[in-house]
């Protein structure tokens, strides 16, 4: 028995889960969702850049808890489906299951590496528009045009964007 365990090794433990003050935990995503709606409408060329998303991410990232994701998904989500014309629930849906998976990625790796936060981002960048788009063909019945080439690009863009924007968000850790 041993020798077939021989090969994995063990999980991090968690050492630390950091704590956010009231700001970081609700105005850092109530700013995010609203640049989502509002810069776009001003400076076009930055309506490419999903904020409530990075910050789903970042935040499940960072508090390793599969709960805190899902829950902290869906409000995004909601808040975001809210404030835009798109049906009630896309985006909370879609958000939803990014935080679970992101928070659950973060129990196997430590989420600090930029390398790692890189990737991630590109992933679920990518994973939230193809489910978005699943989500629209499946419940609502919309022909919503899908360009793989296109999300990629996108995808890169957005996990440029993360990397330094995980990095200003982790100066809001309180945690000592």
């Amino acid at each position: 028995m041993s020798d077939l365990s021989a090969g994995f090794s063990e999980p991090p433990r968690r050492t630390k889960v950091p704590k956010f003050g009231w700001f970081a935990i609700i105005g850092v995503p109530l700013i995010a969702i609203l640049f989502q709606v509002y810069v776009p409408r001003f400076f076009t060329y930055l309506a490419y850049l999903e904020m409530p998303l990075l910050v789903t991410v970042y935040y499940s990232l960072r508090r390793r808890s599969p709960p805190f994701g899902v829950m902290f998904g869906m409000c995004i989500g909601l808040a975001q489906d809210s404030l835009s014309n798109h049906p009630l629930g896309m985006f909370g849906i879609a958000k939803t299951l990014v935080g679970y998976f992101a928070a659950s990625v973060s129990q196997r790796f430590e989420g600090s590496s930029a390398l790692l936060r890189l990737v991630l981002a590109f992933f679920f960048f990518f994973f939230h528009q193809f489910f978005y788009w699943v989500l629209s063909r499946a419940l609502l019945g919309e022909a919503v045009s899908f360009e793989p080439v296109q999300t990629l690009v996108l995808a890169v863009l957005n996990a440029a964007v993360a990397v330094p924007l995980f990095r200003i968000l982790d100066k809001l850790d309180v945690t000592d």
